[in-house]
């Protein structure tokens, strides 16, 4: 399915040429090759410039701009600038066997920030607070995960008991199924999966939707199962792709997602349970301060 320009993150327009390449026409594909391997030298460059360096017309130059949702050469030069100061585009970020440690780890830095930037613009700030305010009006939490998304619902259910929010996050599948048949109304459900597609957690999104809980789900994608049994959808979209040596920035988005959301709840506590979580952090602090290794 074709995505508009106008549908995408209007900043990071490297980005947006990486996405729309696959559909775009023969020859405008070849300013996109150009862009995406030496966006540096492009931003030096004139329309004649471009269209020589990829071997195409002016005016080709001129409606690949225009197709990725350009007013212009000139708004292009203008957005390509704007996504170089985020650092390397995820595009030369990719990692090959030849590379150096060094290499390696600037690349998943390079890849990472990236991702985290795309996947902060994409973030849909009103239903982020609508989970907000489920959550602080919940009985309890039950957080469902597997594979990776399980590491983020271990660390949502660490942080969310000590805001007074009773939580829970099994990893295992027949207690998850338990704990979601037995939901009522008034617990949230927190259906944690990049794809949105893994049945085991949409069924159990449904199963809990069924028995009148509410659901959260915190995923990569919108257009997904998982959406379809979700009263707040949090769409946390990165870069990931299968490449075998691409880093998984999903993982590390919805974390950032779960610092979020758990800021924001703390911050709408009652002075009462501020105070509480304050005395905690003070023991905590003094159990560091003590500890004999």
């Amino acid at each position: 399915m074709n995505t508009p320009a106008e549908a995408l993150a209007p900043r990071n327009i490297l980005e947006i040429v990486r996405m729309m390449r696959p559909d775009l026409r023969k020859s405008d594909r070849k300013v996109a090759d150009v862009v995406l391997g030496s966006p540096q030298r492009i931003m030096s460059a004139t329309v004649a410039e471009t269209a020589e360096i990829a071997e195409v017309s002016q005016p080709t130059v001129i409606r690949f701009c225009t197709a990725i949702g350009c007013d212009g050469f000139q708004d292009f030069k203008i957005r390509l600038a704007q996504s170089l100061v985020l650092g390397t585009p995820a595009t030369q970020s990719a990692i090959s066997i030849d590379d150096t440690p060094d290499e390696v780890a600037a690349k998943i830095f390079d890849y990472t920030m990236t991702s985290l930037d795309w996947a902060r613009h994409k973030l849909d700030m009103t239903q982020v607070n609508e989970a907000v305010a489920l959550i602080l009006a919940a009985r309890s939490l039950e957080i469902f995960g597997f594979g990776a998304s399980a590491i983020v619902a271990q660390d949502f259910q660490q942080k969310f008991p000590l805001l007074g929010v009773p939580c829970h996050a099994t990893t295992d599948s027949h207690q998850q199924l338990m704990a979601a048949s037995m939901m009522k109304p008034g617990d949230v459900a927190v259906a944690i999966s990049n794809t949105g597609e893994t049945m085991s957690i949409v069924e159990l999104a449904r199963l809990a939707r069924e028995q009148g809980g509410k659901v959260i789900a915190i995923t990569g994608a919108t257009n997904t199962a998982l959406a379809n049994y979700s009263d707040v959808l949090i769409n946390v979209e990165t870069l990931d792709n299968t490449d075998l040596f691409t880093p998984t920035t999903s993982r590390i988005a919805a974390l950032v997602a779960v610092d979020i959301i758990s800021t924001l709840v703390a911050r709408r506590l009652d002075r009462v349970e501020n105070q509480r979580l304050v005395r905690m952090k003070r023991y905590l602090a003094q159990i560091r301060k003590n500890q004999i290794f």
